[in-house]
């Protein structure tokens, strides 16, 4: 497998554009113990209510937990659904100007009542309506405004009617004029209308629907129609729990086989793969390796119920899982372990790779990992040219959490990670306990040399 966490350690925050339709998805969640007496129907005792942007919304969300800047486009009604809803992303940094009010228009809601960790009934309250002409051209204006520094645009369409057939042939060609590339999760049979877009990425059924064939058609076939129809620069076709496929305009594709535990709940998978994939192009990482961690995130949102927000944290868990080399990172990526390191406890151990794997390294390190099962260890290797072998045992290690090389110091590594203790390694092996980390931070290169194991805390 490539070593996917290397184009993990490449994201940095990018200003993702996110526009179409916005959603308050709502959890009702409790026990059934009995029948009504009033029908067969069951009683669903609640215990939980909990309200979530969906649609558009859980896009925007999934953007800001791998890291985006998000600017959102969209409508909602002037409901508390909609204060709600867009209260919630502003909380989250989502830049909500773009959000506009439409008088009779309401907030789309899905109520989602779940009993026992399984969603039972859902229960939508929404009219499907046109936006009216004046509000299209204001939506247009606000869009002119906020291209400014957005790297992708990611069209979350869930056929609310917000995105009509004008406005989307807008926002590709102004993206088009501006080398912004334009990713599209699609809704209806008629692709026809996000003709230009960079990425289309349907499901299993709605691709089928789009090619006008039967399921008994190959996809090839049935990408080939498509193309045909929307002449975008690729197609990638989710396919739940079979995983993905993605296809060029030149007829070549690669499938991709999900990566999962178990298959709990396949709603907002297509959410999250739009984020991931809009961060992954717009951090330059080719589509292959990007198709292939949008994957791994489909994966690990369909283990859980309802719509999930999917962090760096989670995607670098799950790579580990997979390869032990994923856990290195070097100076130019520490945006991604910052992120990933983001609410958990965690310490640094400075090494040279010179010293070879002592008797007394393999202590210390084991020591580290058992005095707080929950803390991570990461283990900054200190010289500029580290061993090879000395870097892939400590990865083989299940003590080690993360690695650091190529670093300018370890008092820069503490300074842009901030671990809650800081130790360094050296020869004799003797441990020596120091406090005041912010005082003896400075000290940390001379106390090196003279100390083997080091606590600043």
């Amino acid at each position: 497998m490539v070593k996917l966490i290397g184009m993990l350690s490449r994201f940095n925050p990018v200003k993702v554009l996110v526009i179409g339709d916005f959603m308050l998805d709502t959890y009702t969640t409790g026990k059934v113990k009995r029948t009504s007496p009033e029908a067969p129907v069951s009683i669903l005792h609640v215990q939980k209510e909990e309200s979530l942007p969906g649609g558009a919304g859980n896009v925007a969300l999934n953007l800001v937990s791998l890291g985006a800047n998000v600017t959102a486009i969209g409508r909602i009604g002037c409901d508390m659904a909609g204060d709600e809803l867009k209260e919630f992303l502003f909380k989250e940094g989502v830049d909500v100007k773009g959000i506009i009010y439409q008088k009779g228009f309401k907030t789309p809601v899905k109520n989602r009542l779940i009993a026992d960790s399984q969603q039972v009934l859902r229960v939508d309250f929404e009219n499907i309506s046109p936006l009216p002409e004046e509000l299209e051209e204001q939506v247009l204006f606000s869009l002119k405004e906020r291209l400014e520094d957005v790297q992708i645009i990611a069209i979350s369409d869930y056929g609310k009617g917000f995105l009509t057939n004008p406005l989307l042939e807008a926002i590709i060609s102004l993206a088009k004029e501006r080398s912004i590339p334009v990713i599209v999760d699609p809704k209806g049979d008629d692709f026809s209308k996000y003709a230009g877009a960079t990425m289309i990425k349907p499901n299993l059924s709605e691709a089928y629907a789009a090619a006008k064939l039967p399921q008994s058609t190959s996809l090839e076939k049935v990408a080939q129609n498509i193309f045909h129809s929307c002449k975008a620069d690729m197609l990638l076709i989710t396919r739940s729990e079979a995983g993905m496929s993605l296809f060029y305009k030149d007829g070549s594709f690669h499938n991709f086989p999900v990566r999962s535990k178990e298959v709990k709940d396949v709603t907002g998978a297509g959410d999250t793969v739009l984020a991931m994939i809009s961060v992954t192009l717009a951090n330059s990482i080719d589509i292959k390796f990007s198709a292939q961690l949008a994957n791994i995130a489909a994966g690990i949102a369909i283990e859980r119920l309802g719509c999930t927000r999917i962090t760096l944290s989670d995607m670098a868990e799950r790579l580990l899982e997979y390869d032990v080399d994923n856990k290195i990172f070097d100076e130019e990526h520490l945006f991604a372990l910052q992120q990933v390191l983001q609410g958990k406890k965690y310490c640094v151990l400075g090494l040279e790779s010179h010293q070879g794997m002592s008797t007394a390294i393999f202590r210390s390190i084991r020591k580290l990992s058992t005095e707080n099962p929950e803390r991570k260890l990461i283990v900054y290797v200190r010289d500029s040219n580290p061993d090879e072998e000395f870097v892939s045992l400590l990865s083989s290690l299940a003590e080690v959490d993360f690695i650091v090389l190529k670093c300018e110091s370890l008092k820069n590594l503490c300074e842009i990670i901030h671990p809650h203790q800081v130790y360094v390694m050296e020869k004799e092996g003797n441990l020596v306990l120091l406090d005041h980390a912010i005082a003896l931070l400075s000290q940390v290169k001379a106390v090196a040399k003279e100390s083997s194991l080091c606590e600043l805390s």
